[in-house]
C-alpha cells in the first residue's frame, strides 16, 4: 500500500541512453517501462516528466554557438521525442499513457491543461508531461516542480544514478557522506545541489517534499512510491 496518492517521477535524459552517451537505448527504455509499470499496480497515480539530455542539452552544446533560447526550445522537442518513446514503451507493456506537452505539437502529443491532466490521472492513465515548462532558461527539473504543484502531487521522486544525496560527490570520494534526511535549508546552506535554484525554491516555498534515489537499482522506484525509506528526503 502506497502512502501517496499522487506522484511526480523526474527522469533524467541519460537514463534513456544507458551505457551509451547518446539517444535512445532500447533495453534502458524498456526497463524505465517496467519500472513505471510496477509502480501502477500501486493504488498511486503517476505523473513523469522527461529530461532530454540524451537528445539535446545547452550547456553540452554551447560550442555550436546556437542562440540560447533556440538551443532550449531544441531541449524542449528532445523531452518530446523521449516522452512519446516511454509512452510507445509503456503500452506496448499494456499501460494506459498519454503525453501532454507545454510544447504545441497536436500530431504527438495533447496540450498540457490542468483539468484534462487531472482526468487522465482519474482514469488510471500514466500522465508524461513534455516540452519542459514551454519557456526558454527553465530546466526540466523547474517543469517537475511545477506540474508537481499544478497537480497538486504528494511528492518529487527525483530519479538520479546515486542512491541519495551526500556531502561530496560518492563517485569521486569514499568518505561522502550521506544524508538520510534534509531540511531544505540545510540542502541550500550545504550547496548539495538537490535540484536547480529555481525548481528547488518552488518545492520550498510550497513545502513539496522531494526524495533523491538510484533508478538504476531495480525496484528503488517501487520502494520510493510506497513511501519505504529510500535515499534522500528533503522537506521543511
Amino acid at each position: 500500500m502506497s502512502t501517496y496518492k499522487r506522484i511526480m517521477l523526474k527522469l533524467s535524459g541519460e537514463v534513456f541512453s544507458g551505457k551509451n552517451d547518446y539517444g535512445i537505448h532500447k533495453p534502458s527504455l524498456y526497463d524505465i517501462a517496467e519500472q513505471i509499470i510496477e509502480v501502477s499496480r500501486l493504488p498511486v497515480q503517476i505523473v513523469v516528466v522527461v529530461g532530454g539530455g540524451n537528445i539535446w542539452r545547452f550547456k553540452d552544446t554551447k560550442d555550436t554557438n546556437i542562440e540560447r533560447t533556440v538551443s532550449d526550445s531544441m531541449g524542449m522537442l528532445a523531452t518530446i521525442m523521449n516522452s512519446v518513446a516511454l509512452q510507445s514503451a509503456l503500452e506496448t507493456l499494456g499501460a494506459q499513457t498519454r503525453v501532454l506537452s507545454a510544447v504545441d505539437i497536436p500530431a504527438l502529443a495533447e496540450p498540457f491543461i490542468k483539468r484534462r491532466a487531472l482526468r487522465h490521472l482519474e482514469k488510471g492513465r500514466v500522465v508524461i508531461c513534455a516540452g519542459g515548462t514551454g519557456n526558454p532558461y527553465f530546466t526540466t527539473d523547474s517543469a517537475a516542480a511545477l506540474r508537481s504543484l499544478e497537480l497538486s502531487c504528494d511528492v518529487l521522486l527525483k530519479a538520479t544514478n546515486v542512491d541519495g544525496v551526500y556531502d561530496r560527490d560518492p563517485h569521486k570520494s569514499k568518505n561522502a557522506k550521506k544524508f538520510a534526511e534534509l531540511t531544505y535549508q540545510q540542502a541550500i546552506e550545504g550547496h548539495l545541489g538537490v535540484m536547480d535554484q529555481a525548481a528547488f525554491s518552488l518545492c520550498e516555498e510550497q513545502q513539496l517534499p522531494i526524495v533523491v534515489f538510484n533508478f538504476l537499482k531495480r525496484g528503488s522506484l517501487l520502494k520510493a512510491a510506497r513511501g519505504d525509506k529510500i535515499g534522500t528526503v528533503v522537506h521543511a
